[in-house]
């Protein structure tokens, strides 16, 4: 701060004791603080009585462990120190606040992260994110969130979510992610279709989401991790990053309908990276599978299969349809399941495809781990490198054991005269 200018300073002198930076515009200052852990920012109140509680005025507020004290391990305890950060606010703030996020190991009060959302909805809020905090009930979300015009950003972790009657959309959101929450099929249907301009939404270990409809004309990038029924895909035409956890097998995956790997992938037309994994192999597999599908995956330039079964024909013929559908796909990743099983009806499907005249012309990348070195993996190992002209390299890792010697991968037949292969072992 300025210090009294003393009888026979230079002008020089006195220049370098302005006090520049308190003088700067709050908006600059504001920029600055907020770039700051909170804690930090919140120290600047000891320099003088005009920077007391500046910090409690940010636009930003990111409440994580950093801003308590690292000898109190008591959640509730805990809570209580952020409740006093709050109060703070709440008493000195009387600008906007764009952005909340509470990521700290705590036990908060319902009632008290309630009244702090009304708040926070009465300032212009566009981004609130409550990340993972110790709760024995879940969240009950206020009804105010839901007349939030400004929102752009919401990330909810053990909340329970029912709209209010009132709702009709979020006008300004494109994220939103919502993790080991409470939502009704048809609650989180509505809830995505009236977000015009959602362009990512992720959907984590959520239950009562027994049937997931997305529809949606602006999403590009979906990710889901949870139990499900069913899933339509057939209302989102922008996406182009899906990837898709099941978290076990439903009960009925067919039920009476056409095969799920049309109905679901064949819709995908403009996707570019498709991920999926474990159980929603499973489930794509019902009812016959088609050699490839309907329409081309034309755009499809990286495909992610986790925990193929070498084992079950109907895992590999699911893959091999989406590859036959992908006639621009550039780089292939498939994670392999704990099977040392050897099914001699693969072996024969995988044989009958190396005969074929069948090119991945596209094909530059191939990354296969976790083998366990049964007849099947080596047989499609041997497809990919025949049938890849453009591949450049192939890695393969091995679970446990002795990795696959180079002279064997000398001896198989490639498509591609400079491709590296490069064998390795967990």
């Amino acid at each position: 701060m300025r210090k009294t200018d003393q009888p026979g300073m230079t002008e020089m002198e006195k220049h370098t004791n302005i006090d520049r930076i308190s003088n700067l515009p709050w908006d600059v200052l504001d920029t600055i603080l907020v770039h700051m852990p909170l804690k930090e920012a919140a120290r600047t109140s000891i320099l003088s009585s005009k920077w007391r509680y500046k910090w409690t005025s940010l636009s930003r507020f990111i409440i994580d462990d950093k801003c308590l004290p690292s000898c109190l391990s008591d959640k509730v305890l805990r809570w209580k120190e952020i409740m006093k950060i709050m109060h703070q606010v709440q008493s000195n703030h009387s600008g906007s606040i764009e952005k909340f996020k509470l990521a700290a190991y705590c036990h908060p009060i319902h009632s008290d992260l309630d009244q702090w959302i009304q708040f926070l909805t009465e300032r212009g809020l566009k981004e609130l994110v409550l990340q993972e905090f110790d709760s024995v009930m879940r969240f009950k979300l206020p009804a105010c969130l839901f007349s939030c015009p400004q929102l752009s950003c919401l990330e909810l972790y053990g909340c329970v979510i029912n709209l209010s009657p009132s709702f009709r959309g979020f006008n300004s959101l494109s994220s939103l992610h919502l993790a080991n929450s409470s939502i009704r099929s048809d609650t989180l249907e509505f809830l995505i279709a009236n977000c015009p301009v959602l362009e990512r939404l992720t959907l984590l270990n959520n239950e009562r989401s027994a049937v997931l409809k997305i529809n949606n004309l602006n999403l590009k990038y979906l990710k889901i991790d949870s139990k499900f029924e069913d899933i339509c895909l057939q209302n989102a035409p922008l996406l182009s990053s899906v990837d898709i956890r099941l978290k076990m097998i439903p009960r009925h995956p067919d039920q009476g309908r056409a095969c799920n790997l049309v109905r679901v992938i064949g819709c995908l037309y403009g996707i570019k990276k498709l991920t999926l994994s474990t159980h929603f192999l499973e489930f794509l597999a019902s009812n016959d599978i088609p050699e490839r599908l309907p329409a081309m995956l034309d755009h499809l330039l990286a495909l992610d299969l986790r925990e193929v079964r070498f084992d079950n024909l109907k895992d590999v013929r699911v893959s091999f349809s989406m590859l036959n559908s992908a006639p621009n796909l550039e780089e292939l990743i498939i994670s392999v399941s704990n099977s040392s099983e050897v099914s001699n009806t693969v072996l024969d499907f995988l044989r009958a495809h190396c005969l074929l005249e069948t090119y991945f012309i596209k094909l530059k990348v191939v990354k296969i781990r976790g083998i366990w070195g049964t007849r099947t993996e080596w047989e499609f190992i041997k497809f990919i490198l025949a049938h890849s002209p453009a591949l450049e390299a192939m890695t393969v890792v091995k679970y446990g054991g002795e990795r696959i010697p180079d002279s064997l991968f000398m001896q198989v037949e490639r498509a591609s005269d400079h491709v590296k292969v490069t064998s390795l072992t967990l």
